[in-house]
């Protein structure tokens, strides 16, 4: 009786877990892990993430599975108390040398994916420099000079959310700078972020692999407006990339070599916010 209850309160609760969670079953595997990434970097962080969780439920298995062990082999049957025993050099053994071989086993593979993530190739095919400031986003296209002999950029402001364009299939490096306080560029589909520091020139590479519009955000809190700082990755194909760029080095604005390129002029995933800068007064 004592085990089927406890069965039945295992299954009730895992039950009630899944319901309260709202999970649908793909999600599930997913185990908590974000969907969607467009990166290779993304996937080898994803492999990362379930390796650890099933080695988890391997550990948590067995030791569930000792634990009702010994509530059922060693429940109490009478009065008299079980043989004492002062310790078990085996035993004790292979709790020190278990526990040290699973945390070597994750450090290693950890330490192979944050290297690939890490990783900089010292030729990227693409480079934009990322200049965040209080409340917006400056991408300058380097080693694209416009007619000003300059690297062709796009800024955003109040009323427009600024939109940095990428090829995909190709090593695109963020150089990450910023003019005022901390910020960190985040697009939730890379599943990466990284700070941006006053002083401080941060740098990362990836190579994304499927088309779209994503949102982009700040997501470390930097001021009044910080909630409002988004912008758009816009990936399309080399081919479009090309036709934005000579449109950009033709003194074209953003809108304008997006429309050149066949692409929406404009931020499709977020809009402009309303920031009422002018109606905000002292008191």
């Amino acid at each position: 009786m004592g085990l089927r209850r406890i069965a039945g309160l295992a299954g009730g609760g895992i039950a009630l877990v899944m319901l309260l969670g709202g999970c649908t079953v793909d999600d599930a595997f997913h185990f908590g892990w974000p969907k969607g990434g467009i990166t290779p970097q993304s996937q080898r962080m994803y492999d990362l993430w379930i390796g650890s969780v099933v080695a988890a439920f391997v550990v948590g298995i067995l030791v569930w599975g000792l634990i009702f062990w010994c509530i059922v082999r060693y429940r109490k049957k009478g009065d008299a108390l079980p043989p004492q025993t002062r310790y078990n050099a085996p035993m004790e053994v292979l709790y020190s040398v278990l526990p040290f071989l699973i945390v070597a086993v994750l450090f290693y593979y950890t330490a192979i994916a944050q290297t690939y993530v890490n990783k900089i190739d010292p030729n990227p095919d693409v480079t934009v420099e990322v200049v965040a400031f209080k409340w917006n986003w400056q991408f300058r296209y380097l080693g694209q000079n416009g007619p000003d002999g300059q690297p062709v950029d796009t800024i955003g402001s109040t009323d427009y959310v600024p939109v940095l364009v990428v090829p995909v299939g190709k090593t695109i490096e963020f150089k990450q700078v910023s003019k005022d306080v901390i910020h960190s560029f985040w697009v939730p589909e890379l599943l990466f972020k990284r700070d941006q520091i006053p002083g401080v020139t941060n740098k990362f590479q990836v190579k994304v692999e499927k088309t779209g519009a994503f949102v982009g955000r700040c997501a470390e809190l930097c001021g009044t407006y910080h909630s409002m700082m988004n912008f758009e990755l816009r990936a399309v194909t080399p081919e479009n990339y090309d036709k934005f760029l000579a449109a950009k080095k033709a003194g074209k604005s953003t809108p304008e070599a997006l429309e050149a390129a066949g692409e929406a002029p404009i931020a499709v995933t977020t809009d402009p916010f309303k920031t009422k800068r002018d109606a905000r007064t002292t008191s």
